[in-house]
């Protein structure tokens, strides 16, 4: 099955206590691409200026990623720009200039909307809305969101995760949308909104996923070098969903597994900056990362 994913397209320039690039790849829907396209055919809508250099596309192309919707506007590319402190778990943010993605309109070509798997990136939830009303009866919709929306949009976020069948969050995001930091509890109060599928991720240590009365927990994967940490929230969703589509199955025992490819994909994605840990895997090196993964936490 194939995974449809809306959200922001971007160049980053990015400084950690290992280096810097700039005018490097980034964005939701490019992390999530490089990831789920491993497991499954990807298409993106998304929306990039006349400046953006599409020969960086090419390893997506060459992995079968569609790029119909991927609107070329006249003018500048989104770019944000950060600097991770010495334990990356901070960051601050030097600059966001949305330049064409401040009027980015998703519009789904007609072959998109039958897709069955669709994420909805971290993008305004007035655009995710937008997106759902061109979809024809997906399988599965998965809605990403980040504190800003929680702070500054909570009623159109309140409607779009009506109509979710799961939703994404961190930590801080579950607590902020609750008021409860107990993220058990928090999760369930999610599941109150609408969705019936919750995945909690909390960073270095790890993630969970709650359905109903079912909860399965899943530590992130233990590694020496980590080089920038930005897009791994996304790869993560792209490893997670592409096995979702690619078994076609969404039970829990399927989350199970799909959380821990997730977990995988992410841990690939922060060794090196942007995306190009992700251009060069094979299928084999993530098979064999779970393999590990498994057997270290089995008891």
């Amino acid at each position: 099955m194939s995974v449809l994913v809306v959200g922001s397209t971007a160049l980053d320039s990015v400084k950690t206590p290992f280096g810097e690039v700039n005018d490097t790849l980034g964005g939701s829907a490019f992390y999530f691409s490089a990831a789920a396209s491993y497991f499954a055919p990807v298409k993106i809508v998304g929306i990039v200026g006349d400046d953006f250099p599409l020969d960086q596309l090419d390893f997506l192309i060459k992995r079968g990623v569609d790029l119909t919707g991927l609107e070329i506007a006249k003018g500048k590319t989104f770019r944000w720009g950060g600097v991770y402190h010495e334990n990356m778990n901070h960051r601050d943010t030097l600059f966001t200039h949305l330049n064409v993605f401040e009027t980015f309109s998703p519009k789904l070509p007609e072959a998109y909307r039958d897709t069955p798997f669709v994420f909805l990136a971290n993008i305004h939830p007035e655009l995710q809305l937008q997106v759902l009303e061109q979809t024809r009866n997906p399988r599965l919709v998965m809605l990403d969101t980040m504190n800003l929306w929680i702070d500054t949009a909570l009623a159109p976020l309140k409607e779009v995760m009506k109509k979710v069948d799961a939703v994404i969050l961190n930590d801080q995001e579950a607590t902020q949308i609750t008021g409860e930091i107990n993220l058990i509890r928090a999760a369930r109060k999610v599941t109150d909104l609408g969705p019936k599928i919750v995945i909690i991720k909390k960073g270095e240590h790890g993630a969970f996923v709650l359905a109903g009365d079912e909860i399965f927990a899943i530590p992130a994967y233990p590694l020496e070098s980590l080089y920038d940490p930005t897009g791994a929230g996304d790869s993560f969703a792209g490893g997670m969903v592409g096995y979702l589509a690619k078994c076609n199955d969404i039970s829990m025992e399927s989350f199970r597994k799909a959380i821990a490819y997730g977990t995988v994909t992410a841990s690939f994605s922060v060794e090196q900056f942007s995306i190009d840990r992700l251009k060069d895997l094979k299928m084999e090196d993530i098979e064999t990362r779970y393999r590990k993964l498994a057997e270290m936490t089995r008891f």
